[in-house]
């Protein structure tokens, strides 16, 4: 194929939206494929065997079909130009909005499912992910379509909705085969809660802030175990959950606690006055957000231990007495062995990174307060009021009057 890489391109950065992908044969089973956890639901193996090909109106080269089936769940298929054999290229099954536990009832009823089938539904919903409208992984297959097909006029997009299963009705089998497949989907749905989980804790680690949109475009209420009744209850514990995990791989990444326990507890008190599952659900990515800056802000991974026990020092409190000889002495070290320690590790001064923190807090008390000049310098750890007007511009190139009056 000509378009091998873009298509190897596309399908990697599909898996990182945890979408999966397939090349098969348009005559293979729908049961393997488009409904993989919902088979065994099925009354009758024979109903499952209908090739995918017959879910679609004739195939027709150039054409991006996307399917909606009775379930709301939603697939993506295209035949695969310059390919020995005809081929389908198949995405999903995704959603393309969060499924509320309500609507998961409604499907459950109208296939006559009993309790233990619903609670199967709900698992299998657990493990698909959300692709809304303004996700760019749909710009990127527009891309790919206008590759392989020679432009964006080369080619349609057809919507298909199977609003019923004509064939299928549901009664939950209860061999031995049945409840394996059970047990098989619902492992498989364990194991990707914990690998989004572990994907959310490595990337904290490393203050990797910059995969958020990757990690979040599958992140819904259902990628949450449903223990409780309360969706608002339930989520709101699972973010309980995620704080602390999030802590500790902040902890992991190299920030000291003495950061991470403010944050921590700012988030537990917003996820308790949360009361809507939209402003509970806000608080992930928010989360996820705040403790990578914290990792890219305050990690002391790459740090001795003096010289973490400096950044330590003036970071907890600028109004300290900071000179190089007292926070020597601190450590029983001379001033000499630690200035160039530090030095060599931070490629500044202890003096420059005092100033440096400093002024980055006054920056901030004159931006969010209205707390006089000589105040903002005394929570410094500046008590010459002259001296400190003289350093701040000497920083920022404005007087703290200057700076506020354009804040």
């Amino acid at each position: 194929m000509f378009y091998e890489a873009e298509l190897q391109f596309l399908r990697s950065m599909l898996k990182k939206c945890h979408l999966q992908t397939l090349i098969i044969d348009p005559n293979a089973h729908v049961d393997k494929h488009l409904y993989s956890g919902l088979r065994w639901l099925l009354e009758d193996e024979e109903h499952s065997l209908q090739p995918i090909k017959d879910y679609l109106p004739p195939m027709e080269k150039n054409t991006v079909y996307r399917l909606s089936d009775p379930f709301g769940c939603e697939y993506i298929f295209l035949l695969l130009p310059d390919t020995a054999e005809e081929m389908l290229f198949c995405i999903g099954p995704y959603l393309s909005k969060g499924l509320e536990r309500d609507k998961i009832l409604e499907i459950a009823e109208k296939y006559k499912m009993n309790s233990r089938q619903t609670s199967h539904l709900e698992s299998y919903y657990d493990g698909i992910p959300v692709l809304s409208e303004d996700n760019p992984v749909l710009a990127a297959l527009e891309t790919f379509g206008e590759k392989i097909w020679g432009g964006s006029n080369s080619f349609n997009v057809v919507d298909i909705t199977k609003k019923h299963l004509d064939t299928a009705r549901f009664e939950l089998l209860q061999s031995d085969a049945s409840k394996d497949e059970a047990t098989l989907v619902n492992m498989k749905i364990m194991e990707s809660r914990y690998a989004y989980e572990n994907e959310l804790i490595e990337a904290v680690t490393n203050g990797q802030v910059h995969k958020a949109d990757l990690i979040f475009s599958g992140f819904s209420n259902l990628t949450v175990e449903s223990r409780l009744a309360d969706p608002v209850r339930n989520l709101k514990n699972y973010c309980v959950i995620m704080n602390t995990l999030l802590r500790k791989a902040a902890e992991n990444g190299g920030v000291h606690p003495l950061h991470i326990d403010s944050v921590s507890s700012d988030f537990a008190l917003k996820i308790e006055r949360a009361n809507q599952l939209s402003a509970v659900r806000s608080l992930m990515p928010e989360m996820f957000n705040t403790y990578c800056n914290l990792v890219r802000k305050h990690s002391l991974k790459n740090y001795s231990p003096p010289v973490k026990k400096v950044i330590l020092c003036v970071e907890d409190d600028l109004t300290a007495n900071l000179t190089l000889s007292t926070l020597a002495q601190k450590q029983n070290l001379s001033a000499g062995y630690l200035s160039g320690l530090f030095k060599k590790e931070t490629g500044k001064t202890v003096t420059e990174f005092i100033t440096e923190k400093r002024i980055e807090h006054a920056k901030h008390l004159l931006s969010t307060t209205n707390l006089q000049v000589q105040t903002v310098a005394q929570h410094c750890g500046i008590y010459d009021v002259h001296y400190f007007s003289k350093v701040f511009k000497k920083n920022t190139g404005l007087t703290p009057k200057e700076f506020k009056e354009k804040s």
